[in-house]
């Protein structure tokens, strides 16, 4: 398969008063990688950065990226690679000639497979997987996937983990790369609680938020619920998205489970809810908890890679479990349920922690960062909040 080149001409030396423009590659126009891009892109057009982003035109990315001030360039793209690469790369290459980028950022898989294909180091590249592709699927392709970061690695000046967990996952197959770990942040002011909850019922609520697909655990959750409805029998569920599981998820389901299909907006979801869990079989880092520590509420989710680094201290002991583990899982969330004063403590210690340590705004000066020494606009080293040390290792 012949993957054709961007061709860049050199430019002059650039003063450090002039903010770099960045390209944002994505695929998923929806999700949590589609959430974090809209919110990063946002963030550093109010910082002064010109930003572009190339992604496929269905999904409300593209409304979402122009209101927030982005030039957006259509990128038609499908999920899964396939003899269809060749063209994608090809369209999203003409599309680097025509945005002529300081850096390309490219997010997740496919983006960052085409990208890194297309750019083949000619340009600054950032590579942000969020969460590897190796660990989302079984058998010979996941030995695929797994050849082609430890090959594609090469072509990423700097590769970006949102989790101390997710660096040492790459490094501990084989990954060898420049890598920087910036903690995912999320907008503190548009998750944030409000005076009076609003609630749709006086039944315990159980919420999930995202994807329903295999990935986020919405079975594993649904083979749990029954124990949890034996300790709490007026409990509801609820599960906030769509994917392609959601016909087998519905037919697992009991009377007291509701799909509430995708929300534009989630953050009313995460004020109702008296517990919100997310039982992933892997991440990087997972928006939906920061989300709702920021709105004060109590989360419970897996141990999976970012999970720990994402909590406060006091949170480990109640709010954690074993991935792909429903007997733990429900006895952890009917715990949670029966507990009203410590869901309390822990929504005040989780919207404490994440205004500290995960708002948007320290993300954006930090990837920023990243870009100004890929530049050689800055000479001192990345400082990351709520990282104990410079995390760049060749």
């Amino acid at each position: 398969m012949r993957i054709p080149l961007v061709s860049v001409p050199r430019r002059a030396p650039r003063s450090a008063a002039r903010e770099p423009h960045v390209l944002h590659v994505t695929q998923p126009v929806e999700g949590g990688v589609a959430r974090f891009v809209t919110d990063l892109a946002a963030a550093q057009v109010a910082a002064g950065l010109r930003v572009t982003v190339a992604c496929p035109r269905d999904g409300r990315l593209t409304d979402a990226l122009r209101a927030a001030g982005c030039r957006v360039l259509p990128w038609d793209a499908t999920h899964p690679p396939g003899p269809q690469l060749a063209g994608e790369v090809g369209r999203l290459a003409r599309l680097l000639r025509e945005a002529r980028p300081d850096v390309v950022h490219a997010h997740s898989a496919k983006a960052g497979l085409a990208a890194r294909l297309a750019v083949r180091g000619r340009v600054p590249t950032v590579f942000q997987p969020h969460a590897w592709s190796f660990e989302a699927v079984d058998g010979v392709m996941a030995q695929a996937a797994l050849r082609w970061e430890q090959f594609g690695a090469r072509w990423a000046t700097r590769v970006l983990c949102v989790s101390e967990a997710e660096r040492c996952t790459g490094e501990r197959n084989g990954i060898t790369a420049q890598w920087h770990v910036i903690p995912n942040g999320v907008d503190t002011h548009r998750f944030r609680p409000e005076g009076i909850r609003a609630r749709t019922g006086t039944s315990p609520l159980v919420v999930c938020v995202g994807r329903l697909c295999r990935q986020k655990g919405q079975d594993v959750l649904l083979q749990a619920w029954p124990a949890v409805l034996r300790q709490e029998p007026a409990a509801r569920l609820v599960l906030v998205g769509d994917g392609p599981d959601e016909d087998r998820l519905r037919a697992m389901a009991r009377e007291s489970v509701e799909f509430a299909g995708p929300a534009p907006d989630a953050a009313p979801w995460y004020r109702s809810a008296d517990v919100v869990v997310l039982p992933s079989r892997w991440e990087g880092m997972a928006l939906v908890p920061l989300e709702a520590m920021a709105c004060a509420r109590p989360i419970l989710v897996t141990d999976v890679d970012g999970a720990r680094e994402s909590l406060p201290p006091g949170h480990l002991p109640h709010c954690l479990v074993p991935p792909e583990d429903p007997e733990t899982l429900a006895r952890a969330l009917a715990s949670l349920l029966r507990r009203a004063p410590l869901r309390a403590a822990l929504g005040a210690q989780g919207r404490a922690h994440v205004v500290a340590a995960h708002d948007v705004r320290q993300t954006t000066d930090a990837v920023i960062d990243v870009y100004r020494e890929l530049l050689g606009m800055v000479t001192t080293p990345v400082v990351v909040p709520n990282q104990s040390r410079e995390s760049i290792t060749t």
